[in-house]
């Protein structure tokens, strides 16, 4: 029942306003070619994703195992996307490879780089390694809305709300090659956190709203460090 409300929220957010989309030709250009390619946003900017993708093109989400995970997996199915459960730190060796055969046939797939549980708008080297072994470029994407209300939750999570201007941002696609070495590839993952991260503020600047910043990131401790 919730889930259903949800959806019924998210399609009367998108009715009552109006879009904007940007930079719309980069994606348009895959889904015209059948390229597949891999979508990237941040955690808190996900509610009114289901929106910007259409419905004659299938993408899989990777979604958390958690409770919350498996609210947004249902609730995203009232708008016919799939979901692949899984994450970082639990059920990630069969996500991986779910996603990896979804690439190679074709499909699409989104990643959330920041989630399950953050830190948030600090990308994890799960986007690199996938991107790396299919392959298949990034593309990244921020969403926006002139009326919003910014949850205290962990990720910031913004929910639009109805009677808004709204905003599709998408980025330029950022390809990362199969054969990078350790530094490369985290030259690649500060790369997409960076571009994620200047989307968002680019989105939020639009309609003057004070940005939303990623949090402190995490500094490994000593015995986190290889010798």
């Amino acid at each position: 029942m919730m889930c259903w409300l949800g959806s019924l929220y998210i399609r009367l957010v998108y009715l009552t306003s109006r879009w904007q989309v940007i930079n719309g030709d980069v994606p348009a250009a895959f889904w015209d070619s059948g390229k597949p390619f891999i979508l990237c946003m941040w955690h808190g900017r996900f509610l009114m994703f289901p929106c910007a993708w259409p419905r004659n093109r299938q993408i899989h989400m990777l979604i958390s195992q958690h409770r919350d995970g498996q609210i947004i997996s249902r609730t995203v199915g009232h708008f016919g996307l799939s979901t692949i459960a899984g994450s970082s730190s639990r059920g990630g060796t069969q996500a991986l490879r779910s996603l990896l055969s979804t690439l190679k046939s074709g499909g699409y797939i989104g990643i959330t780089p920041d989630g399950p549980r953050g830190p948030r708008m600090r990308a994890t080297d799960g986007v690199v390694a996938i991107a790396r072994l299919s392959g298949i470029p990034v593309i990244p994407i921020a969403i926006n809305s002139s009326r919003r209300k910014v949850l205290g939750s962990w990720d910031r999570f913004v929910v639009s709300l109805p009677f808004s201007r709204g905003v599709f941002l998408w980025g330029q696609p950022i390809e990362i090659s199969r054969d990078a070495d350790k530094d490369e590839q985290e030259a690649a993952r500060l790369h997409i956190e960076d571009t994620l991260t200047k989307l968002c503020h680019e989105a939020d600047a639009l309609f003057d709203q004070d940005c939303i910043e990623p949090a402190d990131p995490v500094i490994p401790t000593a015995d986190e460090v290889s010798p």
